[in-house]
């Protein structure tokens, strides 16, 4: 008896410890692309961002134009297996745009932080927003790779009306406040 005691209670602290090191990003204080651009842009798609592209078939407007308040829905790479998804805010110019993302560059040393208005460059041969490269904070340039992108999820449901929704922001609509479950956003705010 004392054998399978000390057997179970070995079990026990391995699944704790191993629940610690498996612990989410989230948890950890990191904030995913995803749940940022779900925030930010209102559009309801939940798991990867790679596979946000094709959810949004039906239920949202899709296209390969960038127009204020859509997602961008960037494929997954080998570096980037798992995609990226990012808010587009303002048009600059025919192949120039700014975006809010999560999880793109480590700032101050830790992954996981808010961008705002991130330059981002359109460099497909065709200037049809395929191929872009995108501010990265540590090297205080655009990245030295470029992203390919699936192309731009218009924040309408229905998959109707293609105009880009220019209400106020999801986060003032939701009457987000600190302690509303996005603590981890107002944290990134902050530095």
């Amino acid at each position: 008896m004392p054998v399978r005691r000390f057997f179970g209670a070995f079990l026990a602290s391995t699944l704790m410890l191993a629940g610690l090191v498996a612990t989410p990003a989230a948890a950890r204080g990191y904030l995913q692309c995803v749940p940022f651009a779900r925030s930010e842009s209102g559009i309801d798609i939940h798991g990867n961002a790679k596979t946000w592209w094709a959810q949004a078939a039906g239920d949202y407007a899709r296209g390969q134009e960038p127009r204020k308040g859509a997602v961008m829905a960037f494929a997954s790479t080998p570096g980037m297996p798992y995609g990226h998804v990012a808010v587009v805010e303002k048009i600059v110019g025919d192949r120039e745009i700014l975006i809010s993302h999560a999880n793109w560059s480590p700032i101050h040393g830790r992954r996981g932080q808010i961008e705002r208005d991130v330059r981002v460059v359109d460099v497909s041969d065709a200037g049809d927003w395929s191929l872009v490269r995108v501010w990265y904070a540590p090297i205080g340039d655009l990245g030295t790779r470029t992203n390919p992108v699936q192309g731009f999820i218009y924040p309408n449901a229905g998959g109707t009306d293609t105009a880009p929704a220019l209400a106020e922001p999801v986060w003032a609509e939701n009457d987000w406040k600190p302690g509303n479950g996005l603590e981890l956003v107002a944290a990134s705010l902050g530095n």
